[in-house]
């Protein structure tokens, strides 16, 4: 009887390691996500994720046609990628979803106005960056406000999910903070008195300045603030990584770059 548990014990031993080595040497690329780039090949067209509120980023034009900055750099990934700039599918997303839209494929990349931040670079990866902005602050023009330091114990509105809202919180922690989901909820929220102010990035609140004289934007920039287009981590979106790169390196070195900067107004 103890030479059959002998034996029935080095059967099964024989058996999990063989097991083992078996699954050990299965072929990796059937446990491998599938190739973002080529997923996007097969599928006819990219999708991007980029904003409708962040004029002259990403906004939406009267007919209804999303245009800006971001949406001339999707295109011209598109373009890269199918010779066809239409093959392009737009998806909205705001600062509060966008890394959620993206993480979990609901886009393939996002090109939304992002800040590249270290806390951002452990959950995705960046192209180079395409725009440097700083951040400021938009007040009502009779305001009293003229630094950040001013906001100590105001109302201060920020958009959820934007480095404005953490830089806010670190630079003037007394100050009463208001997160709004869109820049237009916090710019009706100035407008209405129930904050004193928005900070976000100069590029962004430039716009609200321009068409309104009601409101200005303070001189002083307290940040640096690199865009760049973000893409999921993983060794399945190296190449579409490296095609971004490629697409952003390009049309910096040919001056496309500013030429789509003037187009905007950016410079």
């Amino acid at each position: 009887m103890k030479r059959v548990l002998i034996i029935l014990a080095i059967i099964t031993a024989a058996i999990l390691v063989a097991g083992f080595y078996l699954w050990d040497s299965y072929d990796s690329k059937q446990l491998e996500m599938p190739d973002t780039y080529k997923t996007i090949l097969e599928r006819g067209y990219l999708i991007a994720g980029v904003k409708e509120d962040t004029k002259p980023f990403g906004y939406k034009d009267t007919d209804g046609t999303l245009k800006g900055l971001d949406i001339d750099i999707a295109k011209a990934i598109a373009k890269s990628i199918f010779r066809d700039e239409n093959k392009l599918k737009l998806v909205s997303v705001t600062p509060s979803d966008r890394l959620i839209k993206l993480t979990t494929g609901d886009v393939d990349l996002v090109i939304a106005t992002m800040t590249v931040t270290p806390q951002r670079m452990d959950l995705i990866d960046f192209s180079h960056s395409y725009f440097i902005a700083g951040q400021t602050v938009l007040v009502p023009v009779d305001s009293k406000i003229t630094a950040l330091s001013d906001l100590a114990g105001e109302n201060a509105g920020v958009i959820f999910g934007t480095t404005a809202e953490k830089n806010l919180r670190t630079l003037v922690p007394t100050a009463k903070v208001f997160g709004y989901r869109t820049y237009n909820d916090a710019y009706k929220a100035l407008k209405d008195g129930t904050i004193k102010a928005i900070t976000s990035d100069d590029t962004i609140l430039r716009n609200y300045a321009l068409n309104d004289k009601s409101v200005r934007i303070l001189n002083k920039r307290y940040s640096k603030e690199p865009y760049a287009v973000g893409i999921r981590k993983g060794k399945e979106n190296k190449i579409l990584l490296e095609k971004v790169n490629f697409v952003i390196k390009t049309l910096i070195t040919n001056n496309s770059i500013n030429h789509l900067y003037a187009k905007w107004g950016l410079r």
